[in-house]
């Protein structure tokens, strides 16, 4: 009871408290994304983060830089620019650690070998028709106990053969011969507009998980702005029956499920990343409801326990750094209260992860036009 009760007496001085920000890497370019883990296992956190042409792993605690791999031609049909969009990890050959999946016109991923800091990192294609993908994501789509991989096809029918289109793609038995993963597209010219980042759960309670997706619209991409969620029939590999969830959404980008009100319905947490707002929607009947409506272009997004009382909380940032980095702290109730982390640091890419090994979760960041990779350290005590 006593450590309950210190618990409970902490929490409010850690809410107010000051996120120490740590650097981990600076570029001259953009970086977009950064994930974590600890591949050396030497009980600190590293970082891998694609930047300056090239995907690069920080060891920690010291982040010493140490390449993967150098991006260039002959590598793909596709030329790759100097940074990927978007990255997730996947144990995708089973041997028990975590690989790189990355996205740079072409989806590729990258085998972590026995001694991961002894140098590059063998590079392999996952899909190089797909295009303008944006999120990478994992999940069980057909519950075979096997992780897939979830990534948009964002492009028209002028660049791609699967245009404006979401995908999800299992990993083939031979994956270090295979030419590309298996490819199913659940969302066959379904998903117009630029689309952006994915979600991934069990919406209607049918036992299977469904996946969500928003768009940002605009005068480039016509037929965007809306959110949206597709729902898995019992045969995975046929096309999906989507479900909008509001349409007239200016700059929409994240949008992923979670019960936040502890009702036993999942809802969709969701922000207009090209535009200004944070919002959700409650389930099941997902009506629409403002958290924040005048913060700009939160870019990045991520659901986690901030402050470890039990329930489901937001953080996401600003892409360019114009406005802040925020969590947004939920009662229990699906009610809401922001709490700054820090102001004017970009995002492209953020992550709820334990950086520290401290057990509570902080907050890494890829800068984007900040130009930067860094984590910020939750007060929590």
């Amino acid at each position: 009871m006593r450590n309950i009760c210190l618990l409970f007496l902490a929490l409010p001085l850690a809410l107010h408290a000051q996120w120490k920000k740590h650097v981990i890497a600076k570029s001259p370019g953009m970086i977009n994304s950064a994930v974590a883990a600890d591949w050396d296992r030497d009980g600190h956190m590293d970082v891998i983060a694609s930047l300056d042409g090239k995907v690069a792993l920080f060891r920690g605690p010291s982040w010493r830089a140490h390449t993967l791999h150098t991006f260039g031609p002959g590598q793909s049909r596709n030329k790759p620019r100097s940074t990927c969009i978007h990255s997730c990890l996947m144990d995708v050959d089973g041997d028990g650690d975590q690989d790189f999946i990355g996205s740079n016109h072409t989806v590729f991923w990258l085998e972590c070998p026995a001694k991961p800091l002894g140098g590059p990192w063998k590079y392999r294609t996952v899909d190089d028709e797909i295009l303008g993908t944006h999120c990478l994501i994992t999940g069980d789509i057909n519950q075979d106990g096997q992780l897939d991989l979830i990534a948009n096809s964002g492009r028209t029918a002028e660049k791609t053969a699967i245009p404006n289109s979401l995908t999800w793609l299992q990993v083939p038995q031979k994956p270090h011969t295979a030419k590309r993963w298996i490819r199913h597209v659940f969302a066959r010219g379904d998903a117009p507009g630029a689309s952006h980042y994915t979600g991934f759960g069990d919406v209607n309670d049918d036992g299977r998980p469904d996946i969500s997706c928003a768009a940002k619209g605009g005068d480039a991409f016509p037929s965007g702005q809306w959110f949206a969620w597709w729902e898995q029939p019992k045969d995975p590999t046929q096309p999906w029956k989507k479900h909008l969830l509001a349409a007239n959404q200016p700059g929409a980008t994240n949008i992923m499920p979670a019960d936040f009100d502890a009702d036993g319905h999942v809802d969709y947490f969701a922000t207009r990343g090209h535009g200004q707002g944070v919002l959700w929607f409650k389930g099941p009947k997902f009506k629409l409801i403002e958290i924040d409506p005048k913060i700009l272009f939160p870019h990045s997004l991520d659901l986690a326990d901030m402050d470890n009382d039990g329930d489901i909380d937001a953080v996401t940032s600003s892409k360019d750094p114009v406005d802040v980095t925020a969590w947004y702290e939920n009662n229990g109730k699906g009610q809401f209260k922001k709490r700054v982390i820090d102001h004017k640091q970009g995002s492209y890419d953020t992550r709820a992860i334990d950086m520290d090994g401290d057990g509570d979760l902080d907050v890494l960041i890829a800068g984007h036009t900040s130009n930067n990779v860094v984590w910020f350290e939750n007060p929590l005590k």
